[in-house]
């Protein structure tokens, strides 16, 4: 698609994103009409309808963090591994932070929503370390050695909480609603917490737009264009890490999005990530909000969690992209 063309396309998904954001405002047990929602937003006052807006704010600035974290992350390490199916958790970022939190409650006694973003994160950062230095003991760490790494460490990790939490009746009964995902019920002060930690990863995986295109095209043929290779792997993964442990910390493991968004993107904007990462950015929190909004109006007056949504969306997009890999193939 021509540059034009492209731009033209950002606008339109960030027209979307803004209709999304109001609907998602809008929507609930209680629906409040849009122009009350816009109201409320410019003018806000002490009416009923601004107290709702005002109470759904939070929920809805955590979906757009949580999906635009998600989303680029996912874009990233697809091209930092080479691999069309590979999704934000692949270096172990969801087993850490979920190791971490598990261990802290069990161990600690730390439960509280304030401490599990400054658990989650050191336990992410770590499982990302183990996983590049398991990925690069015999050599350079190419892209299969990073995913076999990945998913031994993801492995043991799983083992792991699966042991503490059926060890500790109590850490299980908070871990079993955390894993799912949900925006429902988090405490406001999140946003503040991993607001610098998502900023700073989109910063690094912007940053990298050119050099995740060399790199698609060989590690040799990218060195040969002046790129550095282990250079480009280790700030992808960094912003990697920091984009995916700040969501999971702050709403949970949430799946699909991270493999789903950079698929439904490509295939407007080929694989140039100076424009895969920017639509990303946009597409990832419109259909994070769009699920959470869906979960409401599936079992009104209650809600689905946002985890489920998201895996039944990204299911049916997993399918097609293998079947895709093999036509190609």
């Amino acid at each position: 698609m021509p540059k034009l063309g492209l731009a033209a396309g950002l606008v339109v998904l960030a027209v979307v994103l803004v209709v999304v954001i109001l609907l998602s405002l809008a929507i609930g047990n209680k629906y409040v009409p849009l122009p009350d929602v816009i109201g409320a937003l410019f003018n806000p006052g002490d009416t009923y309808a601004d107290t709702v807006v005002a109470s759904r704010i939070p929920r809805t600035l955590l979906g757009l963090l949580a999906g635009a974290s998600l989303a680029v992350a996912g874009a990233v390490m697809q091209g930092i591994t080479r691999n069309p199916l590979a999704d934000p958790g692949l270096f172990g970022v969801n087993a850490g932070a979920a190791a971490a939190i598990v261990t802290a409650s069990a161990f600690f006694g730390a439960g509280s929503a304030a401490t599990t973003v400054w658990v989650a994160l050191p336990g992410a950062l770590i499982a990302v370390v183990v996983v590049y230095l398991l990925g690069s003991v015999t050599g350079s760490a190419t892209p299969v050695r990073l995913v076999l790494a990945g998913v031994v460490v993801g492995a043991v990790l799983a083992a792991y909480i699966q042991a503490i939490t059926l060890s500790f009746p109590k850490v299980f009964d908070s871990y079993r609603f955390w894993v799912i995902g949900s925006l429902a019920g988090r405490d406001p002060h999140l946003i503040v917490d991993v607001l610098p930690f998502v900023l700073v990863g989109l910063a690094l995986a912007l940053g990298l737009a050119g050099s995740l295109n060399a790199l698609a095209l060989g590690d040799e043929t990218a060195s040969a264009l002046g790129a550095h290779v282990g250079r480009t792997r280790i700030l992808g993964a960094i912003a990697t890490t920091l984009l995916c442990a700040a969501a999971t910390a702050a709403v949970g493991p949430i799946a699909f999005v991270g493999l789903a968004v950079p698929h439904i993107v490509r295939s407007v904007t080929g694989s140039d990530h100076r424009w895969l990462l920017p639509y990303c950015l946009l597409a990832g929190p419109a259909l994070l909000l769009l699920a959470d909004i869906l979960g409401r109006v599936i079992a009104s007056p209650a809600e689905l969690m946002v985890g489920i949504i998201t895996a039944f969306v990204g299911a049916p997009i997993l399918i097609v992209a293998v079947r895709r890999m093999k036509v190609r193939a």
